[in-house]
């Protein structure tokens, strides 16, 4: 929002009116009088506020208000300030305190880059204009109706390769209608404490389900599914819309997008463009005729055109297939998303002016999270997720064996269900050391104190997602090698899980004890509640197998669920494209 918006005439910065809230850590929107006045001074610093001093905005964020004088009185100055904040200075000077945690992950075509700055900048007006710049479709029962703050969520973000803007003329296939070209599935934990971006391949094989689509007057039309088909064609064609592709993800993969984000060539351009550049890295110089990249070997900046070419070009890494430049891609996003957390980006109100312009302007969402309120949350929910704890990597395939001539791909049927699993189940691919600290404290409260005698311990064994069958071979081997003669099976529990629980009721507490140290269950493994009877009326505790359970007798413990063989990496590392 500009200042000539607010009955002003001259020429002001719109970001120059953002100014940083030590309190909350986030810009706050502060305008000029509506209207030129004398210039009155103010009272010097520790002068006495005069009785007619109005106090300044302290409120959330989006919280905008002006200054106005009534005539004779002077303009009042700001509050003043509590002793541990910075003192002021000239209004609209870059403050010199910098805000913590600013950090948010970043994906292809400036979706992320959207959220950083919502979430940076934080004003409601400024959002409402945001919102406007954004464009939104009714994906209807393909995703989620709603965004909740306390839960784990799905973010779909495609790239599309459709020629839209200046100077794409070279970029995608001619006359595209705008195919799923790059795809990350995006999953934030539900604690916050990582994130998954999972990529798909648009040359994998998938069943495309039939679609609903809600067309421009508001009727509705089902676009028939087709098998064994590309899956960029989930999108554009047959007039497939973003919530074909939401559908189609879950058909193949078995996790639900929530929401979706998308946008095209034109958001890597304006947005590296608007950040003064990405740092990337090739092992030797490159000099692509077909993408027209030519870049040194070693670090080197792109930005614009020459940035779009960096994630585009097929021919200058590896195989020259679509799999290597998904490597590549990944490999800038990390470096975007150091750009985008640095400090120089992060407190420069002109800079989060002119990437969230840039980034808005290039992007489509589903309906649920067009709305401003929406969009913040998202945000600040997302800039919690530390980048050392996101994970990118690549659904597992293998060259499709229908095929004489490769040129698509399958999933790996050995490693893909495990990888699907584990996002489904909100299971992290790097270790979290947040996650150990809050596992070594509940371990310690909880398996402090005295514990029974295994003779003594009740207990029913559940299988919650375990092979079948663990759980009478658990059984043999508590009544057989531990002792624990007083266990049963009670067969499947009510839905799976992925890690295995012991519940017990708060007197069962040193048979807990007991049970864990037997079976090497953590503290966070061990879930107070109430009692239950066994088969013959008795109390008794209720261990559940879940996916984590290694076979009888073999020890669990917070990592027993092993990341399978993949190749990946985390937006923290610096890498070469090779």
């Amino acid at each position: 929002m500009d200042a000539q918006g607010r009955g002003r005439a001259d020429d002001v910065d719109p970001a120059d009116q953002w100014v940083l809230n030590p309190r909350t850590g986030e810009y706050e929107l502060r305008l000029s009088p509506s209207a030129p006045q004398s210039p009155v001074p103010g009272p010097r610093r520790g002068a006495p506020r005069s009785p007619g001093s109005a106090k300044d905005a302290g409120g959330g964020a989006g919280t905008a208000r002006r200054r106005t004088a009534a005539p004779g009185r002077e303009v009042p100055p700001q509050r003043r300030r509590r002793p541990e904040e910075p003192a002021p200075g000239r209004r609209g000077r870059r403050p010199e305190k910098k805000s913590k945690g600013k950090r948010a992950l970043l994906w292809v075509g400036g979706s992320t880059a959207f959220v950083v700055l919502v979430a940076g900048v934080g004003g409601y007006v400024y959002l409402k204009h945001l919102e406007g710049n954004v464009s939104t479709t009714d994906v209807g029962s393909a995703g989620s109706s709603s965004f909740k703050k306390d839960e784990a969520f799905n973010i779909l973000i495609i790239g599309t390769d459709k020629r839209t803007g200046e100077g794409n003329e070279g970029y995608g296939d001619k006359g595209s209608v705008g195919h799923a070209d790059t795809n990350i599935l995006l999953h934030v934990s539900e604690d916050r404490s990582n994130a998954t971006a999972l990529s798909i391949p648009r040359d994998l094989i998938v069943d495309v389900p039939d679609c609903e689509t809600v067309q421009e007057d508001g009727t509705k039309t089902i676009v028939p599914g087709t098998s064994n088909v590309r899956f960029n064609t989930s999108l554009g064609e047959s007039g497939r819309d973003a919530g074909c592709t939401m559908r189609t993800v879950k058909e193949a993969t078995g996790i639900q997008p929530d929401h979706f984000m998308m946008a095209d060539f034109n958001a890597v351009k304006t947005l590296t463009t608007a950040v003064g550049g990405v740092d990337v890295c090739v092992e030797k110089a490159v000099d692509d005729p077909k993408s027209h990249l030519k870049l040194p070997a070693g670090e080197s900046k792109v930005e614009g055109e020459q940035a779009l070419a960096f994630v585009r070009t097929r021919h200058a890494f590896g195989n020259e297939g679509d799999l290597d430049r998904i490597k590549v891609q990944q490999q800038f996003l990390g470096s975007l998303m150091r750009k985008m957390s640095s400090s120089d980006t992060l407190t420069s109100p002109t800079k989060l002016v002119k990437l969230a312009e840039a980034a808005t302007k290039a992007l489509t969402v589903d309906k649920a999270i067009g709305k401003v309120g929406t969009l913040k949350d998202m945000a600040l929910e997302l800039k919690k997720v530390p980048p050392k704890n996101i994970t990118f990597t690549t659904v597992p395939v293998i060259d499709n064996p229908a095929e004489k001539v490769k040129a698509t791909v399958v999933v790996n049927e050995t490693k893909g269900p495990q990888v699907f699993d584990m996002i489904r189940n909100d299971i992290s691919f790097t270790e979290v050391k947040q996650k150990e600290k809050k596992e070594a404290a509940a371990v310690a409260a909880r398996l402090k104190g005295e514990r029974s005698e295994p003779s003594e311990v009740r207990v029913r064994v559940m299988n919650g997602g375990a092979p079948a069958g663990s759980a009478q071979q658990e059984l043999a081997y508590l009544q057989t090698d531990a002792g624990v003669t007083k266990s049963e099976n009670a067969g499947n529990a009510p839905g799976e899980v992925a890690k295995t629980t012991l519940e017990y009721a708060p007197d069962q507490a040193d048979q807990a004890r007991a049970l864990a140290e037997i079976l090497g269950l953590s503290g966070a493994a061990m879930k107070p509640g109430e009692s239950v009877t066994n088969s013959q009326g008795l109390p008794t505790m209720t261990l559940t197998l879940g996916k984590d359970f290694k076979g009888a007798g073999v020890k669990l413990d917070a990592k027993s669920v092993e990341t399978p063989d993949l190749d990946k990496s985390t937006a923290d590392q610096k890498q070469c494209a090779s």
